[in-house]
């Protein structure tokens, strides 16, 4: 379950900070209550997580996670372009992510 409440989170994350590119800098009433919202349900669900989870651990796949999302969504949703640097920077958190998940023994298998 506690992956659930994790993956929730970062969806609402992932939600929330669109809705922040989205807000114009928060003059725009409707996505700026979207940000607010999102990022509440968020550290709701997070806080569900760290019963179960170390929060150094809980912390960096909800980061971790957030941030290649945001990337993607940025690339199609906003045609935000990534150079070569940037995806490589993406895989080496996928490539941290997987490590704790697979080999750490701080995170439930």
């Amino acid at each position: 379950m506690v992956y659930v409440y994790l993956v929730l989170a970062v969806l609402a994350e992932t939600v929330g900070t669109s809705a922040l590119q989205l807000s114009q800098q928060f003059t725009r009433p409707l996505p700026s209550l979207v940000v607010v919202l999102a990022y509440a349900i968020s550290f709701y669900l997070l806080s569900h997580a760290l019963a179960s989870m170390p929060v150094g651990v809980v912390y960096a796949l909800w980061s971790g996670l957030g941030i290649c999302f945001i990337a993607v969504i940025g690339f199609f949703a906003f045609g935000q372009v990534l150079d070569t640097a940037a995806i490589i920077g993406l895989l080496l958190i996928i490539a941290g992510i997987a490590t704790l998940h697979l080999f750490s023994d701080t995170t439930p298998h």
